[in-house]
This record gives structure tokens, sequence and C-alpha cells, in this order.
């Protein structure tokens, strides 16, 4: 049984800080629910033909925050307080909702391959991937050399990775040597798409790249329902807008076969990048623009974990982790709040 309370190091009580700002309608407009569910790994999944189907809500945006991700200095109150001064127009962020796909395209045209690193860390953190591991065949040939039997690749277990970018996260798979499953990817930017597509690595007998806004059903012109074992969303949620975060976890709990795994990383609660933002940059309650007109959130652990539970998944592990990014030359050394998590999908009774 696993079961996730309020951790003892209560910080800063996270109480919407501009009372008298209303959210326009195509924005937040999430109910509150009055108590965190309980996560067992006996619990079973609930139907989503009969129950969410994607029109649950998540967290309540503003809510007391009991789990916080650190404790804040005045300083960062401050600043926290200073964002309410001035935020984004009803208008912007609807506009800002609209054009979501066209802003990443830019992004990917502006900095192509150049932008994120390659994520090496992944099988580190999540031994999933690695599952299934042929060592004897992955010793006997280059990662980079392009596998001659085409049954060797035809392998049963898949692996979709959502807004997988330029593939910082697939290549680097296969690059060590991991051809455990047949990838599937998939991004918003059409533009991200072509660009792994291009890819020196990509090949279309193990992996398959597409284009789609996993919000919605167009997922399903792709994939049939439980058809994969493993979802890895990484850095992607954080990107949508909040009132779509549950149909977007609903989505996923369709493609996961019974005992499949969600791989979860995304920004924290009170993380660096959440504490500089300026104002006029913040949309509602942890949601953000950017200056390039992507946007993101910052979530809390409690939070990430009752989106999870009440759309049925288990929750095997979820909590935050503290990270510093480092580059000497620059004096750069900032720490870093995640929220990272595993979530199961039941086995059918």
């Amino acid at each position: 049984q696993v079961e996730l309370t309020s951790h003892p190091r209560l910080a800063y009580r996270h109480t919407q800080f501009s009372k008298g700002f209303s959210t326009p309608k195509q924005s937040l407009s999430f109910k509150s629910e009055p108590s965190f569910c309980r996560y067992e790994k006996s619990k079973q999944p609930r139907s989503l033909a009969k129950g969410t189907n994607g029109t649950q809500k998540a967290f309540n945006l503003g809510d007391v925050v009991t789990d916080a991700a650190k404790i804040l200095t005045e300083e960062e109150r401050t600043k926290l307080e200073e964002q309410n001064k001035r935020l984004v127009t009803p208008f912007q962020a609807l506009k800002l909702e609209q054009e979501a796909r066209k802003h990443w395209d830019l992004f990917y045209k502006r900095n192509e391959n150049r932008f994120f690193k390659d994520r090496h860390w992944t099988t580190r953190e999540f031994s999933e991937l690695l599952a299934g591991e042929d060592p004897a065949a992955a010793a006997s040939s280059s990662p980079l050399a392009k596998p001659d039997n085409v049954e060797r690749i035809s392998v049963e277990k898949k692996l979709l990775e959502i807004g997988c970018g330029v593939g910082n996260l697939i290549f680097p798979l296969i690059e060590d040597g991991h051809r455990d499953y047949f990838i599937y990817a998939c991004d918003l930017s059409p533009r991200a798409v072509e660009l792994v597509q291009k890819h020196n690595l990509y090949d279309e007998r193990y992996m398959k790249a597409f284009a789609c806004d996993i919000t919605t059903e167009e997922v399903f012109q792709t994939l049939p329902e439980a058809s994969l074992d493993i979802v890895t969303l990484i850095f992607v949620l954080s990107a949508i807008h909040p009132e779509k975060f549950q149909s977007t976890v609903a989505n996923i709990y369709r493609l996961l076969k019974p005992g499949g795994v969600v791989l979860f990383r995304d920004y924290g609660l009170y993380d660096m990048a959440q504490l500089r933002f300026k104002p006029g940059h913040k949309i509602a309650e942890n949601f953000y623009m950017r200056q390039d007109g992507t946007r993101s959130y910052y979530f809390a652990e409690e939070e990430v974990s009752k989106l999870f539970c009440q759309t049925g998944f288990t929750v095997m592990v979820n909590s935050y982790i503290h990270r510093r990014t480092v580059n000497p030359k620059e004096n750069i050394d900032v720490p870093r709040i995640f929220v990272q998590g595993k979530f199961l999908k039941p086995e059918q009774t």
C-alpha cells in the first residue's frame, strides 16, 4: 500500500494573491475539491467511459498548498506579490491559448535542435526505460548503427514520448543502446516533428513521430486505446493550459495498457524560473507567459498526485526533487525545483 500525506515542512501557505482578479471563462474555472484522495495500490481504476472522460477538473488554483517545495524568504514572497500588480489581460491570455501551436513552431524555427540538452539522465531516474533490455544484443553492436534485423526491432512493448521536441529523450535512448520499445513520439509543433524525422537516428522500422494536440482526441487517430506500456510526460504538462490538464491525463489513461506507467517530471512550485517572472507575465495562479509566447505552469506535489489519482491512476512515487543549474563560465549556480513521479494504470480485475 502507498499513501501520500502532507510533508511536515510547511512553508508559505500559498493563497491567491490577486483577490480582486477574476479569470476569463476561457481561462481557469476549476471547482474546488473538498480533500485530497488516498492513493493505494489496491485501488480500482475508474472507468473513463462512465466516469471522468476528461471533464473532471484538477486542482483549484489558489488553494492552500500544505506540502510546499521550499520555505520562501521575504524577498521571494515580495517577488510573487509584485507579479500580481500587472497581469496578462484576458484577451491576451485567450490569444496565447489559440496560438499555442504557432508559438512552439516559431520556437523550433529559431532554435532548431540547439536549445534543449539531450536527456541522458532519464534512464537513471526512470529504470522502467531499461525494462526488457537485451544486454548481449546491446553489447554486440554499436548503439549508433542501425539494426539489420527487422524482427529484433519489431518489439511488443511500446513507448510514447509526449512533447518530444527534437528528440532529446528518444535519441539518447537509442545512442545508449536501448531499443527495447517501439517508440512513438508526438509534439504539438509540426516543425519539431520534422526535425525529429530528419535526425540521422530516426528509423521508421522502430519509431514513428507525428504531430498532434494531446489535449484532444487527435492522438487516437494514430494510436489505439490500451496500446502503450510507457508514456513519458517530461516538462510537457506545464506548457498546457491548466484547464486542459485533466483531459490530457485522461487521454494518457486511455492510451495505456492495464499495468502501464506514466513517467513524469515538470517544474515545481517556487522554482527559480517562477520567482524570476516580472509583472506582466502572470496569466493565473502559478501559470505564466514567457517572452516568446510559450507558457509555463509550476506544480505542487499534491496537485500532481491528485490530478493522476482522480483519473484512476495509482501513485507509485511522487515528490519534489531539488537540483542545481551550474555554469562556471557564466558564474551561474541556481537551485531548481521539480516534481517527479511514476503513475500506474492498475490491472483490471
